[in-house]
């Protein structure tokens, strides 16, 4: 593995580069404690003092709302025509919680079924990585199998130093990039990068303030799919949706038709939440899930036992977004804490 350095007063030269070169998304500071990744014109844009994104960076892989293909109808035939892609893209700045977040979804739309749009915009982009320099009271990604300064997934890997940041080249195009603005860059002569990157590692897994244990948790949901529990924690729930859009792995949409004139429309995708009562409900009106006791099951079966169940991956990486953002304090690591209790009394 290689590494490098790069001064402070490089990495904003570099950053105004790939600015230039490419179509860099960054956090972006919207107000005194909103943080969102958005395209920026260059370093001035960007807040790399965040903690982590109110909402994750999955939106540049698939967005809120998406163009999928135009249509018409015109002289009694159906033409299509492909929605505009973005070009190659740098996606700068991703916590290594919210870079496990897209190694989740990359098997849901790159799996058996492929997502041709999903597909593009990764294959464009570059991920760029930056280790975390506090844990905040809600984090445990450590107990999901991650860690504050655990880049894998990514293409580079920055940590914060003393004297500007580390940098390691953890594939193939990552080099390619390092290679291609190598004037900013200095090799790592002297070893220091990723002593570095584990000392700090080591000094954040002190400050977590709550562990999760998950053993055990998911072998007794395969064996337990009516609870009672489930109905006690449904009469908390509003049914708002907060914490699926604010989720780097929900990845639920619907699928619209529009066309004002009745020949010229486009088919557009969203993001959807099996939260709401509508998401499951049928042309016939049948809801597989009636109320909200069934759709506070799927969220928390989704994440502890599905995505594990088809693609050995957790569905949960312990960035706490839902937890601060929840309007009753729903908190998924009470509820892990929770079925551990019920399990033991089965």
């Amino acid at each position: 593995m290689k590494a490098y350095t790069i001064t402070r007063d490089n990495l904003g030269a570099w950053l105004d580069a790939l600015a230039r070169d490419y179509t860099l998304i960054a956090p972006v500071r919207e107000e005194e404690t909103v943080s969102l990744f958005k395209p920026v014109r260059g370093f001035a844009e960007i807040n790399l003092g965040y903690t982590n994104s109110t909402v994750s960076p999955k939106g540049w892989l698939f967005p809120q709302t998406e163009e999928m293909f135009f249509f018409s109808t015109g002289g009694g035939q159906i033409t299509l025509a492909d929605a505009q892609t973005p070009g190659p893209a740098v996606l700068f700045g991703l916590r290594p919680c919210d870079i496990k977040g897209i190694l989740a979804l990359d098997p849901v739309f790159n799996g058996a079924y492929q997502d041709c749009y999903y597909q593009k915009r990764r294959q464009d982009t570059i991920l760029v990585g930056l280790s975390c320099t506090r844990v905040e009271r809600h984090c445990f990604c450590t107990s999901m199998g991650g860690g504050p300064t655990d880049g894998g997934g990514a293409d580079l890997l920055l940590t914060e130093m003393d004297d500007g940041y580390g940098i390691e080249v953890l594939t193939p195009r990552g080099e390619e990039l390092v290679n291609r603005y190598q004037q900013y860059f200095d090799a790592d002569r002297e070893n220091r990068v990723i002593p570095a990157r584990e000392e700090l590692g080591k000094k954040l897994a002190g400050q977590f303030t709550r562990n999760v244990d998950t053993t055990g948790v998911k072998e007794f949901l395969d064996q337990h799919f009516e609870l009672p529990y489930w109905g006690e924690l449904a009469r908390r729930c509003l049914g708002c949706g907060i914490c699926t859009y604010i989720c780097p792995t929900c990845h639920c949409f619907d699928i619209f038709d529009q066309s004002p004139d009745g020949e010229l429309g486009v088919r557009s995708r969203c993001w959807d939440s099996c939260m709401f009562s509508h998401f499951t409900r049928m042309a016939g009106g049948h809801n597989p899930r009636p109320t909200q006791k069934e759709r506070v099951r799927n969220r928390f079966l989704h994440k502890l036992k599905y995505h594990r169940d088809r693609y050995n991956l957790d569905g949960c990486v312990g960035c706490g977004r839902c937890v601060t953002r929840c309007p009753v304090n729903i908190d998924i690591r009470q509820i892990i804490a929770d079925l551990q209790e019920v399990a033991r009394h089965d």
